[in-house]
């Protein structure tokens, strides 16, 4: 039986990507596939973009950022998740949660004893998704978006 995997975005598997599409109540709340990949282009030393895929179904896409400075402070620097989209006929399998395990595990091989990721509260958010998974209000915002931490 296939198990999930994450795959680095090649030309081969960029359009099976960009094609990933979230439920449309949750299109407001986090971007489409194409722009974090253009973001990943203009800024290759932070962004870690990956094709989360289970056989030889691409399920959703993963971006990571690495090592940015957070705010003012120059010794601030974090990493976590920057996007997760999971196609809206793969929600609720378990694929976002696999992802975020892979992209932990990543994070602590990178010597990361934290993992942050920011996202706009709301009706159809992701809040109590990423609090199942132990991330917890750091009482930070980012812009208009609350900022959790999880610790690795």
């Amino acid at each position: 039986m296939p198990s999930p995997r994450l795959e680095v975005i090649t030309p081969d598997n960029v359009l099976a990507a960009c094609a990933i599409a979230v439920r449309p109540d949750q299109e407001g709340l986090v971007a489409p596939v194409a722009r974090s990949l253009a973001e990943a282009y203009a800024q290759p030393a932070v962004a870690w973009p990956r094709l989360i895929v289970d056989g030889d179904r691409p399920v959703g896409f993963l971006m990571g950022f690495l090592d940015i400075q957070w705010g003012q402070d120059p010794a601030d620097v974090r990493s976590g998740l920057w996007r997760l989209n999971i196609a809206a006929d793969q929600q609720g399998r378990g694929y976002g949660r696999f992802a975020v395990a892979a992209l932990a595990d990543e994070l602590r091989h990178r010597g990361a004893d934290r993992m942050f990721v920011t996202w706009a509260p709301g009706t159809h958010g992701p809040e109590r998704f990423y609090g199942r998974l132990g991330f917890r209000l750091t009482g930070e915002r980012s812009g208009d978006q609350v900022v959790g931490e999880l610790a690795l």
